[in-house]
């Protein structure tokens, strides 16, 4: 291990298990540990899931229905396996209602693959058996989203059900015609508009294959590598743990997906080390959950929902992620500053140089640990498909580790990270499935243009009021929600609204997908901020709200991408971009400064308020707002560096 870790400043304390506290917050890792054959088994079944993956990414996939009910057939019998039905249940054995319930999965998912051409054939009539199937696996995916998600999605998706049957009993400009039952189950689950729609085939294929690519990027040890760089990087600044967290945090974060999992993950080293240096609880908490909610936003995988936005708006992979790429920094940009200026308000300093691991050494250690990365990006900007990118990069993280002993994975390591990545899965499986239902009664009720025009009309028309409607809208949404589930949802129900005032598609979606992430540090529910506030032992309320006051960038970084879609690269000049960014980040760092109460010395309330009105104007488009900001900085600035010469003087007087 690293220097740092040799001095023990990044082992997690005592106090914190990470298990535990990754199984209370996250319904993903609430799973069965069992031993013996029963172990066995599931192993196996995990590993045979990964390897249909492998097998179908090299040799092609197979027709859509086929290959999406193999993988939900995989997915739904693991979940009811390994994730119980009650915590009564034993999680060191297996339960006979869960195996019941394993079996019955697989069973209706089968049902679809053995008689796809006769329902084909059929064309779109349902028989009996079919409807009683169908019930059935509606039920299945809806009770496994619970055990691996928790009951909000499940609510939601129930919700739409109840909505589509009974149309014509809703008043007012919601209501409908309503659907049948069997023309529900029909469309639900035996056409690509439902369960095996949009969501669950991007899960079986491009989603899969970075899930596993991550699996074998933590076997490598990337986690330990991106803590102990960013400690070599950021370690002896002013508040150093918490620039730390901020940049660990965003590496790790892209690649695992899951804000909570990511919170324990790093916030297991880096809030400790914030503590340790005078941090308050409640903040450092709040940095790390900011900072881990934000590695959803950042490419390459952005949480998964990349794909998906990819495959919803017909806009290629690569001008996705490139078009991520600066509110990503900009979020981060933000974080940072917020950090900054409460640790030069708070005197923080960083850890000792003693403590801190040399970039040099790090980086000949385990610095070619960054290479399968280089090749995932450079693969997608060279034009291969998402799937042969993450084929690529899972083969060159095996043979980049094989190069030193230290790194190299052992044939069990290679077999583990089979059973890791397909278990990292069984989230999204659920999540996507259940987001199927969400869509296919969005298609076929055409509720998502109704509430479009519930959301304009309520905003007359008008452009920012109804970025606002949507901003709420897509954080109700996203209150509980994993990431890829979270954006099905928020871009469905908020994101047509935007494109009815001619909105940028992608600015559109990037819209409701900011504000559905962002909800993780949103009270009353803040997920990610609670899961801190577990490992910092801090009060969870006060967490959430220094997280979203870190957070604030997010807040404004949508609104300017609507207004100068330049920021997502959409039809940008160098002149454009380079003034919009520039303003952006005057902004930015004014918003965080009269958050925190600090510029160069402490700031009075009348000099908060200019600093963050100011702020806030200087990042809007409006080039006379631009002006009187920049005036109104300028002389608080001013102010500022005056007061902060006279405390030196008196400093050294004294």
């Amino acid at each position: 291990m690293s220097d740092l870790k040799d001095k023990n400043t990044t082992a997690v304390p005592s106090e914190v298990n990470a298990d535990e506290l990754l199984r209370k917050y996250d319904k993903g890792s609430d799973y069965r540990v069992l031993s013996g054959v029963q172990n066995k088994m599931i192993i196996i079944l995990l590993a045979l899931f990964s390897c249909f993956q492998l097998y179908t990414g090299i040799f092609g996939v197979l027709d859509a229905m086929l290959q999406r009910s193999i993988h939900l057939a995989f997915g739904l019998t693991l979940v009811y396996l390994l994730y119980p039905t009650s915590k009564k249940f034993s999680r060191s054995k297996l339960h006979p209602l869960d195996v019941f319930l394993a079996v019955l999965a697989a069973g209706v998912c089968l049902y679809v693959f053995f008689n796809y051409k006769q329902l084909v054939l059929r064309a779109g009539r349902v028989s009996t058996t079919d409807m009683i199937v169908g019930l059935i696996a509606i039920f299945l995916v809806l009770e496994a989203a619970r055990r691996v998600i928790g009951w909000p999605m499940v609510i939601i998706a129930c919700v739409f059900i109840a909505y589509a049957l009974l149309g014509p009993h809703i008043p007012g400009p919601l209501a409908h015609r309503g659907v049948k039952v069997s023309n529900l189950v029909q469309h639900l689950y035996y056409t690509t508009e439902g369960i095996f729609g949009l969501p669950i085939g991007v899960s079986s294929t491009f989603i899969f294959m970075f899930l596993l690519f991550g699996a074998y990027l933590g076997k490598t040890g990337m986690g330990e590598f991106f803590i102990d760089i960013s400690n070599s990087i950021a370690g002896s600044a002013p508040g150093g743990p918490a620039k730390v967290a901020v940049i660990s945090s965003a590496t790790m974060g892209t690649l695992s997906g899951s804000s909570v999992a990511n919170v324990v993950g790093t916030g297991s080293f880096t809030i400790p080390m914030m503590k340790k240096l005078g941090y308050k609880p409640e903040f450092a908490g709040a940095v790390e959950a900011t900072a881990s909610t934000g590695g959803q936003l950042m490419p390459p995988i952005m949480g998964a929902a990349a794909f998906l936005m990819a495959e919803f708006t017909n806009i290629p992979y690569v001008q996705i992620i490139g078009a991520a790429v600066i509110p990503a920094l900009l979020y981060y940009f933000g974080v940072w500053a917020g950090v900054h200026y409460e640790a030069k308000k708070q005197g923080l300093k960083g850890l000792p140089k003693d403590q801190i691991p040399k970039a040099g050494k790090v980086m000949r250690e385990r610095g070619h640990l960054i290479l399968p990365i280089i090749v995932v990006i450079y693969l997608l900007v060279s034009g291969y498909t998402p799937i042969r990118a993450a084929l690529g990069a899972i083969l060159s993280s095996i043979l980049v580790a094989a190069i030193k002993k230290e790194t190299r994975l052992s044939l069990r390591d290679i077999f583990n990270g089979l059973v890791e990545g397909a278990k990292s899965a069984l989230t999204v499986v659920a999540a996507c499935a259940t987001a199927g239902i969400i869509i296919g009664v969005v298609t076929q009720t055409g509720l998502g243009l109704k509430m479009g025009s519930l959301l304009v009309s309520a905003a007359s028309g008008k452009l920012f009021l109804t970025l606002a409607f949507t901003m709420v809208t897509s954080l109700i949404l996203g209150i509980g929600v994993p990431t890829t589930a979270n954006y099905v949802i928020t871009s469905t129900i908020a994101a047509p609204a935007l494109l009815m005032l001619n909105v940028p598609i992608i600015a559109a979606h990037m819209f409701a997908f900011y504000f559905g992430i962002i909800a993780d540090v949103t009270p009353p529910v803040a997920l990610a901020a609670v899961a801190a506030s577990g490992v910092a032992k801090s009060e969870p309320m006060r967490t959430g709200i220094q997280a979203s006051r870190l957070a604030i960038a997010a807040f404004i970084i949508p609104y300017i991408f609507v207004y100068s879609p330049e920021l997502l690269l959409v039809n940008v000049t160098p002149l454009s971009l380079v003034f919009i960014l520039i303003t952006a980040v005057i902004g930015i760092i004014a918003v965080a400064a009269g958050l925190t109460g600090y510029f160069q010395t402490k700031m009075n309330a009348i000099e908060r308020i200019l600093f963050i009105i100011g702020g806030i104007m200087m990042v809007t488009t409006h080039l006379t707002f631009n002006l009187i900001a920049a005036v109104a900085l300028l002389g608080v600035g001013i102010l500022q560096f005056r007061k902060k010469g006279l405390q030196d003087k008196e400093i050294v007087s004294a």
